[in-house]
């Protein structure tokens, strides 16, 4: 059983406008938990609303790479997980995110890249579930995943324990196909020919020694483990198999996981709502279309999230004690 472990409370004020136009202030502490995972401890921020009772509490998992619980890493400084979770705490909905290993506070639960696979961060999120779902803070636990966190919240669903999940930006399909388009939309087409040759190398579970100059950091040697075992899943696949209701959020203009996934993701399951949200990109934020002029909203922290984001969000959590209420009341 994982150990659970709380730092210091603290009290934090924000200001939020109702749809009437009257303020109101909405308090919220901001606790910093740890949660043992050999050979160290994974450290979090759990956000929750000063209200009366159990509240329902998101889990946020962080996207692809060194990635931290505010979502930054790997160059990108967007900041949308922690706008993501305090403007979901004024809303009366509790978060939880958390570093993964070997970045921020978890640099202690640090594995040789070599050593990692992607069953290994699915069974992180697995743990924190499990723990969340047993504290009586919390109404339910609802497991949210960015991008390549919204495939490993999928598998850490199988024990059970939450009651809801959500993709934000998730793709559908398996990750070389998406690799593919990602590369294809930047490469010269003799590069992603050989580049292609790695891939389906990799699909197949076999190692490549001999890597394309240019591509050296995607397909190094010590990270084609993690590679291999992250290709033996699909969002659509998986998503096809769950029990609980579930939010595809998708913006229109992401073009690192383009707005067709989301619409394969909530096909594969009828328990799925698909949110369209007009004018978000990959981070979460308000953008344009074009790529270029995107890049300042990777790299600025108060970039604003893109409007209809949390509105979406919340409707989904509150149609879950909805239907929970109907089903005590009839049984079905």
């Amino acid at each position: 059983m994982p150990i659970w472990k709380s730092a210091v409370v603290i009290l934090v004020a924000a200001l939020v406008a109702p749809a009437d136009g009257a303020a109101q202030s909405t308090a919220y502490t901001a606790e910093a938990l740890t949660l043992s995972r050999a050979p160290g401890d994974l450290a979090g921020t759990l956000l929750l609303p000063q209200v009366t009772g159990p509240v329902p509490i998101v889990l946020l998992i962080a996207g692809s790479g060194p990635t931290d619980r505010d979502g930054n890493g790997g160059g990108r400084k967007s900041a949308s997980l922690r706008q993501l979770a305090e403007s979901l705490a004024v809303r009366q909905v509790a978060t939880l995110r958390y570093d993964k290993r070997g970045v921020g506070g978890s640099i202690s639960a640090s594995l040789p890249e070599r050593d990692l696979r992607f069953e290994t961060l699915a069974d992180d999120v697995g743990a924190w579930v499990a723990r969340l779902a047993s504290d009586k803070r919390f109404a339910r636990v609802i497991v949210a995943g960015h991008s390549e966190g919204a495939l490993l919240g999928l598998l850490a669903l199988k024990d059970g324990r939450a009651a809801a999940y959500v993709s934000l930006a998730g793709p559908a399909r398996p990750i070389h196909e998406v690799l593919h388009d990602q590369l294809a939309a930047q490469l010269p087409p003799a590069l992603l020919a050989q580049a292609d040759t790695v891939l389906v190398q990799l699909r197949a579970g076999r190692t490549v020694v001999s890597t394309p100059l240019g591509l050296d950091a995607l397909f190094r040697q010590s990270v084609q483990p993690y590679l291999i075992s992250w290709m033996q899943y699909a969002g659509q696949s998986e998503l096809a198999s769950v029990r609980v209701p579930c939010l595809i959020v998708q913006g229109s203009n992401d073009f690192q996981v383009e707005p067709r996934e989301g619409e394969m993701l909530a096909k594969a399951n009828p328990r799925c709502t698909l949110a369209r949200i007009d004018g978000m990109n990959h981070v979460l934020k308000a953008a344009p279309a074009d790529r270029t002029a995107q890049r300042p909203t990777y790299l600025t922290p108060d970039a604003p999230l893109a409007p209809g984001l949390i509105d979406a969000i919340v409707t989904f959590v509150s149609s879950l004690k909805e239907s929970m209420q109907r089903f005590s009341r009839t049984g079905r």
